[in-house]
């Protein structure tokens, strides 16, 4: 037995054997995540369930589960979870029911689903649509012409609303801000009654807006659907507040496919709704890759200057040696404390002083004082410079010292051989660090909740308002979504879908950013003579 182990079998299987659990790991980890995250938006079918005691009810299942053996039922019974929606009319979107006292279940063929703005789900059936008070005929048609009409109107209001209207209020605001800067500096009563006057150009500009918006509404809100409950009650939905009507169990697998792609695509194009259970989150997506690009942008540079410095410069001794030490510890401080350096020095500091100096007239309300975009993703470059000083030292070092004498000895100067032969060969391994340096930003939260991520943007970063880049302006992050919608939302059973679909789509936009640098690096490493992995 010992020369057995002598011979390193049995740890070779040893390796192997927690090298295949930790991949196991990670694949049920993924598959949990796809199979709750893809099977969101698949449109099921809508269950009508008549109990022993005459009650009925109706929705989409959502779980079904034993029932403990403690309760008074015992166990070898199981209850189902219905989404049964009509939050505004029953409080609540789900009802748990034990399949004992189910008498029996039918799936109507002419039940509907209404996704709405708000309140969340409605399930029902259509007695009649009213054009104000006229009962208009041939129900279904008709409601989806009128829903595509009201998608329409509704695009057309919210372009009113953001771009016109929020063009006149920046104009508004600078020209505040422009009288508030003559005020601070002694300026002239005529600039000020221009500013006056051309305020109340404005303002008028302004009024009518209001008004065409007035009407567009009225418009809009003037078709409204009747709708019958399970249990017979009536109620009256306005097809303005309707985002999609269907009816799952008249659809085939073609229809179903439709709503799904439907769906898919509200939810990675579209605004959040809904206390950001529902609809998309395209401003999440615009906001973490945008802030990866800036976390890179200012940590990738400066850990290869960093790197170079120690590796091809600095003279090696016992003050190297210590910064080495504290660049390695650097790499294992928490995060939270990184976010608390940020806000101080980042936000109260520099953004502090630059409102100071350049923004005076907008005080006490903070431009660059605040938390943004920039100092989030400057804060995050810092928490990934320890990572991305150690990944290209390492790259640097594993150049032959071979090839800088040859090039040293043919008369290149050290500068020359940094940049034509030691970033060259160096530089499949500084894609390794950029790699790490991308899933570490990407997916860190707590740094970002106190410079400048939030609940919900009203506005981009990147616009086509000058200067088009943003960077005070707060954002949205798919790490932070997840956190505020698994945590924060005060309907946690019906975002619990979101959560998945979001780390779905995080994991997605890690795992693409990092094969578009493994691609390059392997290309390079091609082109070096060396592995490609």
């Amino acid at each position: 037995m010992r020369d057995f182990l002598k011979t390193g079998v049995p740890f070779i299987w040893l390796t192997g054997g927690a090298l295949a659990i930790c991949l196991l790991m990670i694949a049920g980890l993924v598959a949990l995540v796809l199979y709750n995250g893809t099977g969101f938006f698949w449109p099921s079918n809508i269950e009508a369930v008549t109990l022993k005691d005459g009650q009925k009810a109706m929705g989409q299942r959502w779980d079904r589960q034993e029932i403990p053996a403690s309760s008074r039922t015992g166990s070898g019974q199981f209850r189902i979870q219905l989404k049964v929606g009509n939050r505004d009319v029953y409080r609540s979107d789900f009802r748990w029911i034990d399949e004992s006292d189910i008498q029996a279940t039918q799936y109507p063929k002419d039940a509907v689903v209404f996704e709405r703005r708000e309140w969340g789900n409605f399930y029902g059936f259509i007695d009649a649509l009213y054009e104000r008070e006229t009962r208009v005929s041939n129900t279904w048609d008709v409601l989806q012409d009128q829903l595509d009409k009201t998608r329409a109107l509704h695009e057309q209001i919210r372009q009113i609303e953001e771009d016109a209207i929020g063009d006149l209020n920046r104009q508004i605001e600078a020209l505040r801000l422009k009288k508030r800067e003559i005020e601070l500096g002694d300026g002239n009563a005529d600039d000020m009654t221009a500013i006056d006057r051309e305020s109340e150009t404005h303002w008028a500009s302004y009024e009518q807006l209001a008004d065409q918006l007035a009407q567009l509404r009225a418009v809009n809100e003037m078709y409204r659907v009747e709708v019958r409950l399970i249990g017979g009650e009536v109620q009256q939905i306005a097809t303005a507040d309707i985002v999609r009507a269907h009816r799952p169990n008249q659809l085939g697998l073609v229809g179903k496919v439709g709503v799904y792609l439907d769906r898919v695509g509200e939810f990675l194009f579209d605004e959040p709704r809904e206390s950001n259970t529902e609809g998309g989150i395209f401003p999440a997506i615009f906001g973490t890759v945008m802030m990866v690009f800036l976390m890179s942008l200012a940590a990738v540079p400066f850990g290869i200057l960093a790197a170079l410095y120690l590796r091809e410069y600095a003279r090696q001794g016992t003050l190297v040696r210590l910064i080495r030490i504290a660049v390695n510890n650097l790499a294992g401080v928490p995060s939270i404390v990184f976010g608390m350096f940020g806000l101080g020095f980042f936000v109260y500091g520099i953004g502090g002083s630059i409102d100071q100096l350049f923004f005076a007239e907008a005080l006490p309300t903070p431009t660059y004082g605040t938390g943004g975009i920039l100092w989030a993703s400057l804060t995050l470059a810092l928490l990934t410079v320890p990572v991305m000083i150690v990944s290209a030292e390492e790259a640097l070092s594993a150049v032959p010292s071979d090839v800088r004498a040859g090039s040293l000895a043919l008369g290149a100067t050290q500068l020359q051989t940094i940049l034509r032969v030691v970033l060259p060969g160096a530089l499949p391994g500084i894609l390794t660090g950029i790699i790490l340096v991308i899933a570490r930003g990407a997916g860190e939260v707590a740094p970002l909740m106190i410079t400048g991520v939030v609940k919900l943007a009203p506005a981009l970063p990147v616009d086509g308002i000058w200067p088009f880049f943003h960077l005070e302006r707060k954002f949205m992050h798919l790490g932070f979504h997840i956190y505020d919608v698994g945590f924060q939302s005060p309907n946690v059973e019906a975002a619990r879908p979101m959560v998945y679909t979001t780390t779905l789509l995080l994991m997605g936009i890690v795992l693409a950013l990092n094969l578009v640098a493994i691609l390059v690096r392997n290309r390079l490493r091609k082109r070096a003579g060396g592995p490609t992995f």
